[in-house]
């Protein structure tokens, strides 16, 4: 009588069950975001990969340019980024590599990264920002949480000096 066995490495084995996520690619990508029938945002990217597993979601990594807009549909504020990931089941969109953010009144936010909450119109980051305000810039911050229209921000730790007033002579447009 002959009995014959055989042992099977669980790191194979599992390897052959894993999920691989499902890859859309597009190009020259224009997207609209309306709620109630309003337009609230577009978004211009020149390429797009969309993921699908458990969690979708959409990666932007050749650059991105957004358009929002309030409630009368004129642009009340815009966005640049060279990265962007929209996690699709929380609403949130992460932002990093030369992050620029700016109103109509010409208020700027720089950030190396930031998050943008879609259900709460926000901007927001443990980072260090630099900020100009209309006559004078925020520098070195470290955190902040604004309005996506800049008009409010709240700041978590300044670095010093952390005003300077630009006389409106001085100003460069």
């Amino acid at each position: 009588m002959f009995f014959y066995s055989c042992e099977n490495d669980p790191d194979i084995v599992n390897k052959g069950n894993e999920r691989k996520a499902n890859i859309e690619e597009a190009y020259k990508i224009e997207s609209l975001l309306s709620q109630n029938g309003r337009l609230k945002a577009r978004l211009i990217a020149p390429y797009m990969l969309r993921y699908s597993l458990d969690t979708s979601y959409l990666e932007f990594p050749r650059t991105l340019h957004v358009n929002f807009y309030d409630s009368t549909g004129k642009i009340e504020s815009q966005l640049d980024a060279l990265y962007g990931k929209y996690l699709e089941s929380r609403s949130k969109v992460y932002l990093r590599d030369s992050v620029v953010v700016f109103n109509v009144k010409g208020d700027t936010l720089w950030a190396p990264d930031l998050w943008w909450d879609q259900n709460t119109r926000k901007f927001y980051t443990d980072k260090l920002v630099r900020i100009r305000r209309t006559g004078q810039f925020v520098i070195g911050s470290k955190g902040m949480e604004a309005e996506q229209d800049l008009s409010d921000i709240i700041v978590y730790q300044l670095e010093r000096p952390s005003y300077i007033t630009v006389p409106d002579s001085m100003q460069v447009d």
